[in-house]
């Protein structure tokens, strides 16, 4: 089968089962329950319509209510207005022009909005993303040809042909910046060089994202060409904006930022479009539009041939208006987007209407280790050469038809051309985050022992704590892992967390004040022991004056943060010795490497001592004699 077939086919199997888990939520779920996973709006209310591009009605709603919940809607989906008086009828789709945290325009195919709209509480679900399928699908079949293209060399056959990767082994980039280490400023040289391919190998806590940001102002400086910047996330994106911007350099954010900051809303299309010279004509046009609209509106149902007809001109001379507003508002995005260094946005978000027939010297791909193959080729088609920064140790991309680490869409083309190209690899070796004792087992299982403590952080331990690392072996306590549908949790391990926290906190309110008190991440890698360690905590009233220090998640919302003291649930317990997806040793390593000063590891010994990961974090424990036993503390 040919490469990319073996691509198309995974994601087609992905696809098919995301559409199941979708449909399932959206059919079999209650609209609190939809709203509560943040794919339901409710209840919103209507602040305002107009004729967009293309003749489609913009309409613009509002929260109403439960406007602290987070939720799933993105630039470009497909979404249905639906009203609670009939859901199953009263159904409008239409796809997602602009969303903020309480706000959202969607662009629908009608003149004007049914009479249901005025009926009812009105909500808005989110369909099935068709879309980010479709560029990834039409992306594959794209790279495919290229590959086979006999005419030229091209980027795809330099990646995974059969050819020899074309470096010039006597090129030399050597860049100085006194901020960066040895390792950091090695990086940015290779970014600088003329290789069509650069891997930047980013470890926990060793500056990644300070060091691509140099990089990028360096090549800037050096090639005066525009670059673009992509990440799987959102938010991934929303922070290399926020970083470009800081450090001066003129960016976009293509698509609608999740972080709600002035300064972010700024940096869109749309605000660029607002604050260009030529945007005041548009405006203008806008405002005859909306009257002749008004006007058209203004005639009832039950009138004749000649108000039918005046009602037809007036949406007519609206339409016509339209058409001079596109024109002018297409000089004003291509203005804006000729003038920029840097474009960011998600990778399928860099197929965005707006720069999809753009093509670009270098294409900089951020959190590789997290990037689905398919979604990575996207923006890889625009580049002519191709720098990618990550840790394929750290998580894997979210994946909903395989269970199995390692292999299918698990495995990242980051991870590919890392094997593949060694010699392209630049590893980040200084960490600025952890004591040297807490970064050296997983530096030793993954990092081949090559990860470096600077000195300011080597040996800082909490006040009068000499043990950064310590496991407690739960073995023999009887606390029995509990599987109720699908669900892993661990009460008794929970409630012996809970315990040895307490009395953590009792020692750390001696030692420290409000100011400076130590920040603490609780980490499950199981949902639902998660869930039963945050009921336990925000129930007992011990626990209130900390809650500001204290944060209860699973591993995937911990990435990219950090914490003075980390405390791990491992929850297995059980005499099978199954551990699950313990096994995807990446998953820990973003856990265990969450932690500063203090990490505390609770779990079963005897469960999870088969994995060769556990055997040898326990046997690295015992020679620092950091192991202890639960029964010390229950004596």
């Amino acid at each position: 089968m040919n490469y990319f077939d073996e691509q198309i086919a995974l994601l087609e199997d992905e696809k098919q089962i995301d559409f199941i888990q979708h449909e399932n939520l959206l059919l079999r779920s209650s609209l609190q329950e939809r709203r509560t996973q943040g794919v339901s709006w409710f209840p919103i209310s209507i602040s305002g319509s107009e004729i967009g591009r293309g003749d489609y009605l913009t309409i613009t709603i509002q929260k109403t209510n439960f406007l602290e919940e987070g939720h799933q809607f993105r630039f470009g989906m497909p979404v249905a207005l639906f009203s609670n008086h009939d859901p199953e009828t009263d159904r409008l789709e239409g796809i997602i022009a602009f969303v903020s945290r309480e706000t959202m325009r969607i662009s629908v195919r009608v003149d004007e909005l049914p009479d249901w709209t005025r009926r009812g509480k009105l909500g808005v679900d989110l369909l099935f993303d068709e879309h980010s399928y479709k560029e990834m699908f039409d992306a594959l079949k794209e790279a495919k040809q290229r590959l086979a293209d006999p005419k030229e060399v091209n980027l795809v056959q330099q990646l995974l042909g059969e050819k020899d990767y074309p470096y010039d082994s006597t090129e030399e980039n050597i860049y100085h910046n006194d901020l960066l280490n040895k390792s950091q400023n090695d990086a940015v040289g290779e970014m600088l060089s003329n290789k069509p391919l650069v891997l930047m190998h980013g470890p926990p806590g060793t500056g990644k994202t300070t060091t691509l940001i140099a990089g990028i102002q360096a090549l800037l400086k050096a090639r005066k060409k525009q670059i673009l910047v992509v990440a799987p996330s959102n938010t991934a994106v929303d922070l290399l904006t926020e970083r470009l911007h800081e450090k001066g350099i003129n960016v976009i954010r293509m698509g609608n930022p999740v972080r709600v900051s002035d300064h972010l809303q700024t940096l869109t299309l749309d605000a660029k479009i607002d604050s260009h010279y030529a945007n005041k004509e548009r405006k203008n046009l806008e405002k005859q539009v909306s009257a002749y609209l008004d006007m058209a509106h203004k005639y009832k149902r039950n009138f004749g041939k000649a108000e039918r007809d005046q009602r037809k001109a007036l949406f007519d001379e609206a339409r016509k208006i339209r058409r001079e507003i596109d024109k002018i508002q297409d000089y004003i995005v291509e203005d804006v987007l000729n003038n920029v260094e840097v474009i960011t946005a998600t990778l399928v978000g860099s197929n965005h209407p707006n720069i999809k027939q753009r093509n670009y010297e270098t294409v900089i791909i951020d959190e590789a280790g997290q990037s689905l193959e398919a979604a990575c080729w996207i923006p890889i088609l625009k580049a002519d050469r191709l720098i990618m920064a990550g840790d394929h140790c750290q998580l894997p991309p979210t994946v909903k038809s395989s269970t199995k680490p390692n292999e299918g869409l698990y495995l990242t083309l980051f991870e590919k051309l890392i094997k593949r190209f060694p010699i392209a690899v630049s590893l980040l070796n200084v960490q600025y985050r952890m004591n040297s004792q807490i970064m050296l087992y997983p530096s030793q299982v993954l990092y081949e022992g090559k990860l470096i403590a600077d000195s300011k952080v080597a040996h800082w331990e909490l006040i009068n704590d000499s043990k950064p690392f310590i496991f407690i072996d739960t073995a023999g306590a009887g606390f029995e892992e509990l599987i109720e549908e699908n669900a892993i949790s661990n009460k008794e391990e929970a409630l012996f967390l809970i315990k040895h926290l307490k009395e953590n906190l009792n020692n750390l309110s001696k030692e420290y004040a409000e100011d400076n008190f130590p920040r603490i991440g609780i980490i499950a890698p199981y949902r639902q022991q998660s869930h039963i360690l945050k009921e336990m905590i925000y129930a007992d009233d011990f626990f209130n004056p900390f809650l500001p220090f204290l944060q209860i998640h699973t591993i995937d919302s911990f990435q990219g943060q950090e914490k003075d003291i980390i405390y791990i649930s491992l929850t297995r317990s059980n005499s099978l010795q199954k551990i699950g997806f313990l096994s995807d040793i990446r998953r820990m390593n973003v856990a265990m490497t969450r932690a500063k000063k203090k990490l505390i590891v609770i779990g079963d010994s005897g469960t999870v001592v088969q994995h060769s990961f556990y055997k040898g974090m326990l046997d690295y424990v015992m020679e620092l004699n950091n192991y202890h036993s639960v029964w010390e503390w229950m004596e």
